[in-house]
């Protein structure tokens, strides 16, 4: 049923200041539902992500650990944790002032890996291993390096990514460690394929009943929770000026959601003649 591909907005390039050791931005957001090329930067790169991030390091990860269904050994991944804290240290040491040279798109790349692989350190750390919910502190309190400064992965979520990038492609390659959650991938995410890989990555996630689900029989669509705790990211390129169900996230979401169906399914959803509910969330280990 997943069938249409469609490109989505990010914000203009954001400048990194730290204040009171946390990274925040400036910027103006675009109207542009294409992803802006590196050659959009008001001052060319003098570097890329690859240059000064240990890519390799996390592919390795990815590529060992992580199998074809996106889940995580982290037992072994626990015994053989050096690439992971090789990455993990190279997202430390980038310089701030590297990091605004960049593209956005490696700018997106950079904060969703190093999301994706703080999360895996604070899965591991933990002996025994723990659901990630019976962490204390996991995404509030618990800081880890990034740009030189300590931030929480709430910081990395909330604070940086959907604050100053119009991207919520995002939510479908943010990876918080639950069954629920997004699959990871055995590659890391970077600028240059970003856009392509953000699609899949939506893909693959409206793939799975427990995130969308059309229910004509009950007149009903099921989407998973993370639409619910964060649909107003949703809203401000996707609120449609009619049709669909529900709320104005909700509507926005089904809007977005119906860029990647069918026509049938897209034009039951656009119908509006059903109700929307949400999914049990899994919060049983990755």
């Amino acid at each position: 049923m997943i069938l249409k591909k469609q490109h989505f907005l990010i914000a203009a390039i954001p400048l990194v200041m730290i204040l009171g050791g946390l990274v925040t931005y400036s910027l103006s957001r675009s109207s542009s539902r294409s992803l802006v090329s590196p050659s959009a930067n008001a001052q060319a790169p003098t570097a890329r992500a690859a240059d000064t991030v240990d890519m390799e390091a996390l592919a390795r990860v990815l590529e060992t650990h992580v199998d074809e269904q996106g889940l995580v050994d982290y037992v072994s991944l626990q015994n053989n944790r050096q690439d992971l804290d090789a990455f993990n240290a190279s997202l430390q040491m980038t310089e701030p002032a590297v990091f605004e040279s960049w593209s956005q798109a490696d700018q997106i790349a950079f904060l969703v890996n190093a999301y994706n692989s703080l999360t895996l350190k604070a899965i591991i750390d933990e002996s025994p291993i723990k659901n990630i919910k019976d962490i204390p502190g996991v995404w509030r309190l618990n800081r880890h390096g990034i740009l030189q400064s300590q931030q929480t992965l709430d910081n990395i979520e909330h604070d940086i990514l959907r604050a100053n990038y119009s991207e919520p492609r995002v939510h479908a390659a943010l990876v918080c460690a639950a069954s629920s959650c997004p699959y990871l991938r055995q590659e890391p995410f970077t600028g240059e394929n970003l856009d392509a890989q953000l699609d899949d990555q939506v893909e693959v996630f409206l793939s799975r009943p427990e995130v969308f689900t059309i229910d004509q029989e009950n007149n009903e669509v099921i989407i998973s929770q993370i639409f619910e705790w964060i649909g107003q990211d949703w809203v401000p390129g996707f609120a449609p000026e009619e049709g669909f169900a529900g709320t104005e996230n909700e509507r926005a979401v089904l809007n977005f959601i119906s860029g990647y169906l069918d026509e049938d399914a897209r034009a039951y959803l656009q119908a509006g003649d059903y109700t929307v509910s949400y999914a049990y969330y899994d919060w049983a280990l990755n």
